[in-house]
This record gives structure tokens, C-alpha cells and sequence, in this order.
């Protein structure tokens, strides 16, 4: 068990140092922001291809076909160059991962697409778009990477030498592009001369196609049969895995070793013979590639019953759709799978279970063989009835997904906890970058930050949104007299995340003022108050007053003013003894409509607090408009007492001046007899803090 333990770790951490990779994140972040290309290419080939005759005629003839030459268009534009768009996108995402500001990043992109074209055999007579999509993705990881690379390095090296060039009189963008040249010059040589060797050495026209011929070879090595097959299933799924289109890849081996399978079948029936070949392109579209490769259907429906991560199922009901008809790039590069130590074992098992199962099933006469031909878009059920004629292809689609689902399920939650610790670990760092820096950040935007914490920062604000209605809870700490009996409690805002518990509630406050839903936040304490309202009483008093924080922002908004009315009206108000406390930083601007506003709130029957107050000139400024009734001492000033004898000083004057004004002076933070005895002989009488009790929900014991 110990060993087992052991294992396991040392299997995640080398899976945290792998995602943390450069090359890993490049590779992966550069697919992320594909992702509105693959969309708009996976939809564009499911309308183009949606497996109806009835439709296909009709899109076919509509207008003289203009449906399916609008579409077409489309999907050349996306699908047709997919290789070209990788390429810029991972250089760059390299690009964007080095620290080093001083490199002109554009230099490196152009580097990385001028070479893939070479490798891709942009030069050749016949270079069609077939060259630039899915079927050159391997290239693009190439160069999309080696060329950034080469470039970064040539790059630093002329700019040491001072070797840059440098036009006088020409604005600074043209100077700074100007300065990429020599680094692309010399990026884009080492691969065209690289190219050249291959097509010397190897009679081969490009890179691109040596690779197509050495696949070739390969299974011209392997005997037909089913280890050819399963061999084929694994290279594919291997392939994918590493960020190549494994299908495209290998499409010359598909047409050489498997395509001409059905013609045979066909034919043997036409001659009122039985069908002799197991394996046909259509045997591995309907039973092993079923939502793509991976048999990525199996995944899919994995996550949608049992992932418990929001942000997974929603990747899943986002690539469902095209996954219906076999299209899975959104899957396998949202996940991600590709680079994924994770999912490698259940992506490479699955298929190849599924293709061991299927043969088996033909084999034994459990399943007919394949007789008719199907698009590959074909969705499972309809595609495995279709192509057998009969419910047992159905049938054994159904029980092949079955089996994958329940492969891929124990990798799944493996996932959703990795995903979890990892979430928990940017939680705790981001929330010590939010307290180190707090007092500098009021001003600032934390959804705005261009770095990790931003992203973090984004994240939790819309997880915050979404459920805050649900997951307000609030915590109640108790306020004493000198005499020892409790006259009040303070509502305190908690939220309790679904996976980081409660949220520090500055941080709260903070993410829900970004959010522009501060004041529903606001609302929802009060109303959770009323709701707590007997129970308070029961625990605390039947006399106690209930104070609540309202910030500044929403504290004088005539939204705030007419909820309230809207509650006092429907009587929710009666019999409620409640204090509004607004804190010293709001900075309340007190005009004319701002001051009614309050008036009109201690009409309606609440008390109003002044929270942190301390000697600054907007507190001072606070009290000349006699609409407070309370003062919160600024907790520094409980805590300085023993340290600092200024901070008696302080204490004793704002005592007096809430004596002369007629209003009452509480203390926070009062936490040993000692400060409570000093307040006290200072004329402060009213305290709260862990001398007392410490803040408990309603439904802690006493």
C-alpha cells in the first residue's frame, strides 16, 4: 500500500513538472486559443457533411449548391489551413512564456511560418492547401517551436555583437522590426538547407512527404491481420497524443492497408458470396474512432455523468455537439489530452480495447461484416446499424462505449483531483498576493492583472457570480457592555466556495466590485439577516441590535434606499433592531442627494455606524451632518494600545468627542481584560472581539 502511495506521488509530481514544461505549455496554450477556429471548422464540416441523403441532395442542388460552397469556403479557411494557424500559435505561446522583454516576438513568428512552408513543400508545383491542414500539424509543432527557438538564439547572439541593423530617420517600430532580420534570415536557412538534405538523401520532394513514406514502410513491415490493425489504432492514438493529426497522418497507410476492404465486401455480395475482410476503413470509423480518436465519445460521456469540475463539464456540453459526428479537436485540445501523462494510458487502452473487441465480435459471427459504406462523420448507433445492416453493429457500438466509459472514468476523477490540488495551490498564493499587496490594490483591478494572478482572479470572480445567491453564509460575533451584557452582534459576510472553502472576505468584496454585482452581493447579506433574525435573537438576546456592513459605493445609491423601502413596506422591517455600518475607506461623498438618502434610511427605522473610524479628516468630515449613531474604533488603535501611548490619546479624544455628539463608541479587536480595563477607564464601554467570543455561525454550538 505504502509503495502504492509512493508511486502515485511521484507519478503526480512528474505529471505538475511535465504541464510546467515550456514546451508543454507552449504546445497547449498555443491549441487553447485555436479554439474558436476549430469551432467555427468543426461546424462549417458537420453542415457540409451531416449524414442525411435527403439533406445532402438538398444542399447540393439549393441555389446550385451555394449552401455547400459557402461552407466549403469556410471550412478551407479553418480545417483546410489548420497547420498554418498551429504554427503561429505556438510561437507565439513560446513566445509569450520568455521572460525576455527585449526580444522582438514578431521576428519569431514569421520565423516559424516562413519554415513550415519549407517543410510543408510550399515550392513544389503541385502545394495545394492539403499541404497546410491537419495532415502537416507535426510540422507545425516543428517549427512552430524549433524555429522560435533558433530565432531567440541568433537573436540574443546579434544583439550582443551589436549586429542589428538600424535605418535612420524611420520611426521606432520599423527600427525594432528592422532589427528581427538577420535572426529570421539566418532561422529560415538552417531549415530550408535542412529540407534540402532530406530531399537529397532521401528522393523524397519535402520533408512533409518523407514523413508520409516512412509511416508506409513501417506497416509494409507488419503482416495483415489484426496486430497490423492494432498497431495502426496504437500509431494514430500516439500520434494525436503528441499533438498530430494521427488520421491525416496516416491516410496514405488508411488507403493502402484498409480502404479497399469494402470495395471487396461489396463485391463478394454482389457475387452472392460472403464477405471475407474484417478490416475496413469503416470498421475503424464505426467501432474504434466513435467520437474521434481516443474513442473520445467514451470520454465525453465520462465527464458529462461523473466529472465534478464546472469548468470540464462545461468543455464537455461545449464539444458534445460536434463529438455527436466524430469531430473531437475541441476535446482533445480544451482538456487537454495532448501532453497529458494522465489520460495517455486510458486515450491509447481505449481504442485499442474497442478495436480488440470489434475484430472479435466479426470474427466470431457475432457481428456481420462491414457491406456498406458510410461517411465518418456518422453518428454511433446510426453508424454501426448502417454499415453492417444490422441491430448487432448498433449494438456493439453501444457495448464498445460502455467498456470505454468505464476505462476512462477512474482517469477522469484522477483529473478533476489533480485539477483540484493544483486549484488549491494558485488559491492560497494568489490570496497571499492579495493581502501583501491589499491596501495597494484598491485601486486597481485584479481581473485586469496581465499574469497568472489575473487569470486566478477572473476565475474566482465567475465562480463567485454564479453561486453567490446559494453560498452566502454569514457568521455572527457578539458586542458587550463594560456591565457583561451582550447588546449587539455583527453580521459577517462569509462565502463558501465549493472547493476553496470560505473565501478570505475582503477578497469577497474586492471580485464582486470587479463584477459589477456588489450591491446584489449587499442584498443578499441583508435579506440573509432578516432570515437569521429569531434565530439571533433566540442565541444572542431578544434586545440585540444586528449590524451589517454596507459599502460606500452602494450605502447612498437610491437602489439601496429602495430596496429597503421595498422591505420596510412588505413589513419585513418590524421588529427589527438594525445598524448599517459603513467603513471609513468608502469616502462618502455627502451632497445633497447623499445626505436625504441617509436621513431617509434612519427613517425607515435603521441605525447607521461608522466603521474604522479613527481621527482622519474623512471621519471628522462624517460626523458635521448628525446622521450617526455609532462609532467603531479603527481596530489599529485597539491593537497599538500597549505598544503606543498616542493611541490612548487618540481613543480618549474620539470618547469624548462621541460624548459631546451623543454617540456610542464600541471597540473591535478587544481580546484581553487588560485592553478592556484601559478602554474603559478612556470611556469606552461597548466591546467586540475574541475576549468575548470569536465570530460562530447560528448553527455552531454555544
Amino acid at each position: 500500500m505504502d509503495n502504492a502511495r509512493e508511486n502515485t506521488k511521484g507519478f503526480m509530481a512528474f505529471t505538475r513538472r511535465m504541464e510546467q514544461s515550456i514546451i508543454v505549455r507552449s504546445i497547449r496554450n498555443g491549441l487553447v486559443s485555436m479554439i474558436p477556429v476549430l469551432i467555427i471548422g468543426a461546424f462549417a464540416l458537420i453542415i457540409k457533411t451531416f449524414p442525411v441523403e435527403g439533406y445532402q441532395t438538398f444542399i447540393q442542388t439549393f441555389l446550385n449548391g451555394f449552401i455547400l460552397k459557402l461552407f466549403d469556403i469556410i471550412y478551407s479557411a479553418t480545417f483546410g489551413v489548420l497547420s498554418v494557424y498551429m504554427t503561429f500559435a505556438i510561437s507565439r505561446s513560446f513566445m509569450k512564456l520568455q521572460a525576455d522583454t527585449k526580444i522582438v516576438q514578431g521576428g519569431a513568428v514569421f520565423s516559424a511560418l516562413i519554415s513550415f512552408f519549407i517543410l510543408a513543400g510550399v515550392y513544389l508545383e503541385g502545394f495545394s492547401t492539403d499541404n497546410m491542414g491537419p495532415k502537416s500539424m507535426f510540422l507545425a509543432i516543428i517549427t512552430g517551436l524549433g524555429a522560435s527557438a533558433l530565432y531567440i538564439f541568433f537573436f540574443r547572439l546579434f544583439s550582443k555583437r551589436k549586429r542589428v541593423l538600424f535605418s535612420m530617420g524611420a520611426d521606432r517600430e520599423f527600427n525594432r522590426m528592422l532589427s528581427t532580420l538577420p535572426s529570421i534570415v539566418v532561422v529560415v536557412s538552417i531549415f530550408a538547407l535542412f529540407n534540402h538534405l532530406v530531399v537529397t538523401f532521401s528522393n523524397e520532394d519535402s520533408f512533409r512527404s518523407l514523413l508520409a513514406t516512412v509511416f508506409n514502410a513501417f506497416f509494409l513491415l507488419i503482416p495483415s491481420g489484426f496486430f497490423k490493425g492494432l498497431v495502426f489504432v496504437l500509431m494514430s492514438s500516439i500520434l494525436w497524443f503528441f499533438g498530430i493529426h494521427g488520421s491525416d497522418t496516416l491516410e496514405t497507410v488508411m488507403q493502402a492497408n484498409f480502404a479497399g476492404g469494402l470495395d471487396i465486401n461489396m463485391a463478394a455480395v454482389e457475387a452472392g458470396s460472403e464477405p471475407v475482410v474484417i478490416l475496413t476503413k469503416q470498421f475503424f470509423d464505426c467501432f474504434v474512432l466513435m467520437g474521434g480518436c481516443g474513442s473520445t465519445i467514451c470520454l465525453l460521456i465520462a465527464i458529462l455523468l461523473f466529472s465534478k469540475n464546472r469548468a470540464r463539464r462545461g468543455l464537455g456540453f461545449t464539444a458534445a455537439f460536434p463529438m455527436i459526428f466524430n469531430i473531437n479537436e475541441l476535446m482533445v485540445f480544451g482538456l487537454p489530452i495532448i501532453f497529458n501523462p494522465i489520460m495517455l494510458i486510458p486515450f491509447l487502452a481505449v481504442p485499442m480495447v474497442c478495436y480488440s473487441i470489434a475484430y472479435a465480435a466479426l470474427s466470431l459471427g457475432i457481428v456481420p461484416y462491414i457491406t456498406n459504406g458510410i461517411e465518418w462523420t456518422t453518428p454511433i448507433i446510426l453508424g454501426g446499424y448502417s454499415a453492417t445492416g444490422s441491430v448487432a453493429g448498433a449494438l456493439l457500438q453501444v457495448f464498445n462505449v460502455i467498456v470505454g466509459v468505464l476505462i476512462y472514468l477512474p482517469f477522469v476523477k484522477i483529473l478533476d483531483k489533480q485539477t483540484d490540488d493544483s486549484l488549491k495551490r494558485d488559491y492560497e498564493s494568489f490570496v497571499d498576493f492579495f493581502r501583501a499587496n491589499e491596501s495597494s490594490l484598491g485601486s486597481e483591478k485584479l481581473t485586469s492583472l496581465s499574469n497568472a494572478y489575473g487569470d486566478f482572479a477572473k476565475s474566482l470572480c465567475a465562480d463567485i457570480k454564479h453561486d453567490y445567491k446559494e453560498k452566502i453564509v454569514l457568521s455572527y460575533q457578539p458586542q458587550y457592555n463594560y456591565e457583561g451584557k451582550c447588546v449587539g452582534v455583527e453580521a459577517l459576510l462569509r462565502y463558501k466556495h465549493h472547493l476553496h472553502g470560505i473565501i478570505y472576505p475582503p477578497l469577497v468584496i474586492k471580485l464582486a466590485e470587479e463584477g459589477e454585482f456588489l450591491p446584489m452581493l449587499e442584498e443578499g447579506v441583508m435579506e440573509r439577516v432578516l432570515e437569521d433574525m429569531e434565530k439571533v435573537k433566540a442565541r444572542f438576546g431578544e434586545d440585540v441590535k444586528i449590524s451589517f456592513n454596507v459599502t460606500g459605493t452602494t450605502f447612498t445609491t437610491p437602489r439601496f434606499f429602495q430596496y429597503c423601502k421595498n422591505l420596510h413596506e412588505s413589513g419585513k422591517l418590524n421588529n427589527a433592531s438594525l445598524c448599517i455600518e459603513v467603513t471609513e475607506q468608502a469616502a462618502i461623498a455627502f451632497n445633497n442627494d447623499s445626505v436625504s438618502g441617509l436621513k431617509n434610511l434612519r427613517e425607515l427605522g435603521f441605525s447607521l455606524a461608522i466603521d474604522d473610524f479613527s481621527m482622519g479628516q474623512t471621519s471628522i468630515n462624517y460626523l458635521k451632518n448628525d446622521l450617526f449613531d455609532e462609532l467603531k474604533l479603527d481596530g489599529s488603535l485597539v491593537k497599538g494600545l500597549a505598544l503606543h501611548e498616542n493611541c490612548r490619546e487618540i481613543i480618549s479624544s474620539i470618547t469624548h468627542l462621541a460624548s459631546s455628539l451623543n454617540l456610542m463608541v464600541l471597540a473591535e479587536y478587544v481580546e484581553t481584560e487588560e485592553q478592556r480595563e484601559e478602554l474603559h477607564e478612556i470611556g469606552c464601554d461597548c466591546y467586540q472581539g475574541y475576549l468575548y467570543s470569536p465570530a460562530v455561525f447560528l448553527d455552531e454550538e454555544n
